[in-house]
């Protein structure tokens, strides 16, 4: 299906120019302007092909939409039958589905002033989210269930790859073996996750689903992406943030940052600050997981799982240099400055 075709199951009247949005890994994004003006979203889902995902997250965007945040979240816009997404007739069993637009710039969260409103927006997001209550049960299940991340990755065979690398991946058997290492550690650690507090997380905050203020780029004018929002531990949240931004020594000004505005909003638990570390190494094993699902499904080439591995091998060392130094920023983000 076209683009243009797409649009006229929404809008059959209107006359749209089509140019290319910002994608990220998962999905195809569009970006549609009217001849007067108006611009929306168009997203294609590549993830999955699963009606009940999308359902559940346009669910919670139009409860979201009531919750009086200070910055903008996607909208779901209905189809003529109603639908607020829809099959593509392509024979592909894709759907995709339209969204409100809104103006920005992606952040750069390693900037100590954008990692500080980032920080206040996703605990004003977390804080919202604690309160919403959707109609069905989420789709996907807690990072911490991680053999259930992708059907094509049960434990067994996470771990044979791991163990046994295919040919493509035979020069990454160290760093392979290292992440079977880490993934041995967190299943020690499961029993404790599960008795830390839980709700609806986002999930994939990143700088690619944030949109800054284009005059102001330390405030938060969007949250994008909530395909994979889920009742998940609380504090996976801040932790998947500062996953992505501690990708060596240099970043921890800016995790400080995003530490006091989250906190400041949402206050962790000591426990949840004893766990930070641990749920920072699970949402690198995780994203680790879902690009090894992706390849062994067939959606990605081996080069996508060798660049996703390898990251996730980098972003684990620093984690394990940087631990203590992780729950330190955090305690003094609450101001409960605590010996280690």
């Amino acid at each position: 299906m076209s683009f243009e075709a797409l649009l006229s199951r929404y809008e059959p009247d209107a006359r749209w120019r089509v140019s290319q949005g910002e994608s990220g890994w998962n999905n195809t994004t569009r970006i549609a302007e009217s001849e007067d003006g108006v611009k929306r979203v168009l997203r294609v889902y590549e993830t999955h092909k699963d009606a009940d995902k999308i359902a559940f997250e346009h669910d919670v965007l139009r409860k979201l939409a009531d919750a009086g945040l200070p910055f903008a979240v996607p909208r779901p816009i209905a189809a003529l039958d109603g639908a607020t997404y829809v099959m593509l007739d392509d024979g592909s069993g894709r759907y995709a589905a339209m969204f409100s637009y809104t103006e920005g710039i992606r952040p750069d969260g390693r900037d100590p002033v954008a990692a500080a409103a980032i920080g206040a927006a996703v605990g004003r997001l977390s804080a919202a989210l604690r309160d919403i209550r959707p109609d069905a049960a989420p789709a996907y299940l807690p990072c911490y269930e991680l053999e259930h991340t992708h059907p094509s990755c049960p434990q067994q065979v996470i771990a044979s790859f791991c163990a046994e690398p295919p040919a493509p991946f035979a020069d990454l058997r160290d760093p392979l073996a290292r992440i079977g290492a880490a993934l041995g550690a967190f299943g020690e650690s499961l029993p404790a996750l599960r008795a830390l507090p839980h709700q609806l997380v986002h999930g994939d905050v990143n700088d690619s689903n944030l949109l800054a203020d284009i005059a102001d780029s330390g405030r938060i004018v969007a949250v994008l992406d909530f395909e994979f929002c889920t009742h998940e531990l609380r504090a996976m949240e801040p932790a998947v943030v500062l996953a992505g931004l501690i990708e060596d020594e240099t970043a921890f000004d800016a995790a400080a940052a995003f530490l006091s505005g989250f906190c400041g909003i949402v206050p962790l638990s000591e426990a949840e600050i004893e766990s930070l570390p641990m749920l920072m190494r699970l949402r690198r094993l995780d994203v680790f997981v879902h690009f090894l699902g992706r390849y062994l499904s067939g959606v990605d080439q081996a080069d996508v799982l060798r660049q996703q591995l390898q990251e996730a091998d980098a972003g684990l060392a620093v984690l394990d240099r940087n631990s203590v130094r992780l729950q330190a920023l955090c305690r003094a983000s609450l101001g409960t400055f605590a010996n280690d």
